[in-house]
């Protein structure tokens, strides 16, 4: 085994490896490149100039503004990685409960910076199997000693009883040594003195062959042979008797050595029964702090997981999508505090709204469609709403009556196509004071939309087709969690005349969507669909005596039909609750808006 290999040597295995790590983080360099950032609920994703760079993850606005500082940093130490489940060019990088979504180009890109932040953390001493090696080993030491020394303090606080019955067989151990040596003694000493005895009464055998062969024949040799004779005998009984034996009292011993083995088998017992009350002591004692900490696991994973819904509920995951983690309920409740807000922002701009000239132009540049290439689509879409949409609402139209306010009624029709809300609405109204062309011009004329429509966060003319015909790209205001909504459409105005006499001119606004090249759909929005049309008749009742006809005596027969696919993935209870809310609302406050628009000023039929 070389020095190097040795566990014993200075250079060990592990010494090895973190030699190895730093060396090897020294060859790791810096990544960066462009990602996209999820912002917030209002701008989404935006481009950032990311750089990785010493296990940490920074983040500029863009690379030019690198000198200036990051706009935020994270150390990757303790960060959780994940791929998106469902989107392939996405990674959500949290810490704790902070979390940056990002978006990569493509899934290629998605998967570099993966494995460059696992190096990164790698490489950090975090991760790698060298580090958990030492981290670990450290912190076995520790909890080992810890737990050793809680153990002891407890033994010393509650084992009293334990303690002195563990005292008594300390005892009972030195004195049965002492007897077992005493007995040991007795019987070596036993086993000699049978040793010597055997031997003795050979040799003495062996004496008494000898002596048969030299019989005394004289009166004075048997004298002598019988002296000779006993004494042999008293020698061999001299060494069988127990005085050469150190005098032990071997019954004694005996009883003695029972009836230590019998206190010790008690006191045993009764440790047994010590410790047996002890474990079922500890045992309720650990079922109560494994419950205690149960609740207090539960009680963490629940503030946690509120912690991470609330501080994570503006996130990408939280909006409007085929895998939202919103339910409906709460998407609903989401949706009307949005609204909600928007309606007092409406009531407080709406005192300072700013009163512009309004020139309408003659009434006989709207009697056709004029010449351009959507004239014929125009025409189509005028036939098909003088044709339908003035229809009666019963039969089997299945409209259904869902606000009535007055003189203004709402009916819809529910129909869905893949899932997706579709539901055509129909309102009809009377206004007061204000003639069908004065309706349609403000309704129609961009100059004027930001004044009565709330909902749009801003709009812009594509192209004009005509004096009565532009098309519009026009973006809504968001309402979180849903997507936000832009659509792109052809508004044209035109003024159908009667073919009786006795009837009145219609006017009509109808707008409908189109492609324009200058107006591509964008990721940013939910790019909808819509066939809209703001039918108006005027009605007029004689005024009395010779008086000329006054606003008084004329009211504005309105017929509003929307056909609207808001695309997306908006639950439909969510649509149909923001169409019955929200349409009422839009025919008040136009109505009304053209109303302070016409007042004291001449009449335009």
């Amino acid at each position: 085994m070389s020095d190097n290999q040795s566990w014993n040597s200075s250079g060990s295995e592990e010494d090895l490896a973190l030699r190895e790590e730093l060396g090897h983080s020294a060859a790791i360099g810096e990544f960066s490149g462009v990602l996209s950032k999820w912002t917030n609920y209002i701008h989404g994703w935006q481009d950032r100039w990311v750089v990785l760079k010493n296990n940490t993850l920074s983040y500029y606005k863009s690379q030019d503004e690198t000198e200036y500082g990051c706009r935020g940093s994270l150390c990757l130490s303790r960060a959780v990685i994940t791929a998106h489940e469902f989107d392939e060019c996405r990674l959500d990088i949290s810490v704790n409960d902070s979390v940056w979504y990002m978006r990569a180009q493509d899934p290629e890109h998605r998967t570099r910076w993966i494995e460059s932040i696992e190096l990164h953390r790698a490489d950090s001493g975090y991760g790698s199997e060298s580090s958990l090696r030492r981290h670990g080993s450290m912190l076995s030491l520790t909890s080992a000693t810890s737990g050793y020394s809680a153990t002891s303090t407890s033994s010393f606080k509650k084992g009293h009883s334990l303690r002195e019955k563990l005292a008594e067989m300390e005892t009972f151990r030195d004195i049965l040594c002492r007897q077992v040596d005493t007995l040991q003694k007795y019987f070596d000493s036993c086993a000699d003195a049978v040793s010597k005895d055997e031997l003795e009464r050979d040799k003495i055998l062996d004496d008494d062959d000898d002596e048969e062969e030299d019989f005394p024949n004289t009166r004075a040799d048997v004298e002598f042979y019988h002296h000779n004779n006993n004494s042999s005998r008293e020698k061999l009984f001299q060494t069988l008797s127990p005085k050469e034996i150190k005098g032990i009292d071997f019954k004694g011993e005996a009883i003695t050595f029972k009836a230590t083995t019998a206190g010790i088998l008690a006191t045993l017992s009764h440790c047994i029964d010590l410790m047996v009350k002890r474990e079922e002591n500890w045992q309720k004692r650990l079922d109560k702090e494994m419950e205690k900490r149960r609740r207090i696991e539960e009680s963490y994973k629940s503030a946690l997981n509120e912690l991470k819904k609330k501080s994570h509920f503006g996130g990408p995951d939280f909006e409007e999508g085929p895998n939202s983690l919103i339910n409906e309920e709460e998407f609903f409740d989401a949706v009307e505090a949005a609204l909600d807000r928007q309606d007092k922002i409406e009531e407080q701009t709406e005192k300072t709204r700013i009163q512009r000239p309004s020139p309408v132009p003659a009434g006989n540049i709207y009697s056709s469609s004029g010449s351009h290439r959507f004239s014929d689509k125009v025409d189509e879409m005028v036939h098909n709403h003088m044709t339908f949409s003035l229809q009666d609402v019963g039969g089997d139209a299945n409209w259904q009556l869902v606000v009535e306010e007055g003189e203004m009624k709402v009916y819809r029709r529910e129909v869905e196509e893949n899932g997706i809300v579709l539901d055509p609405l129909k309102a009809t109204h009377s206004v007061k004071r204000v003639t069908g062309h004065e309706v349609c011009h403000y309704f129609w004329d961009t100059a004027y939309r930001n004044d009565w429509e709330t909902t749009i966060e801003n709009f812009n003319v594509v192209e004009t087709l005509s004096d009565n015909a532009v098309i519009i790209y026009q973006t809504h205001k968001r309402v979180w969690p849903a997507s936000q909504r832009d659509v792109l459409y052809l508004s044209a105005m035109r003024k159908i005349m009667a073919n009786n006499e006795n009837d009145p001119d219609t006017w009509l606004v109808c707008n409908f969507s189109v492609d324009h090249d200058d107006a591509e759909p964008t990721s940013r929005c939910v790019r909808a669909k819509i066939n809209i049309a703001m039918i108006c008749q005027t009605l007029v009742s004689p005024p009395e005596g010779d008086k000329e006809i006054s606003r008084d005596n004329i009211t504005c027969k309105i017929t509003y039909v929307a056909n609207v696919n808001p695309g997306g993935w908006a639950p439909a209870s969510v649509l149909r609750a923001v169409a019955k809310r929200e349409y009422p609302k839009f025919l008040k406050r136009f109505t009304s808006y053209v109303q302070d628009k016409t007042a004291g000023k001449p009449i335009l039929f």
